[in-house]
């Protein structure tokens, strides 16, 4: 069972895709191990988010937690969470907004004795 719905992940998957550099392959013969997808250490990271367990209890057969914090690392590294934080909240002003018009404030200010 995914921890969000697919209806908030997609958009936001969409957006953090458009954000990640593209991967160099160093290595001189081409022969390693192949990369995790970016996909699915996106969807291992949303769940250590909203399910608040550990990576160890995250990570299983599909990608190790080691993997799941390297490339989390290597995502802040590059700023890719500051835009996306950023894209969110201007997403979110465009879609909901605030509402200020009935906004009331009060206030009262006493000495303390």
């Amino acid at each position: 069972m995914p921890a969000l719905p697919s209806f908030l992940i997609e958009p936001l998957w969409t957006q953090f895709q458009a954000l990640i550099p593209p991967v160099e392959d160093h290595h001189p013969l081409g022969c390693h191990r192949p990369r995790i997808p970016d996909r699915l250490v996106f969807d291992k990271l949303i769940q250590v988010l909203v399910l608040g367990a550990s990576y160890e209890k995250i990570s299983d057969t599909t990608c190790s937690a080691t993997t799941i914090r390297r490339r989390r690392d290597l995502w802040i590294d590059a700023g890719i969470f500051t835009e996306l934080e950023q894209l969110c909240l201007e997403s979110y002003d465009r879609i909901v907004g605030l509402e200020l018009e009935n906004l009331t404030v009060d206030g009262c200010i006493v000495k303390a004795v």
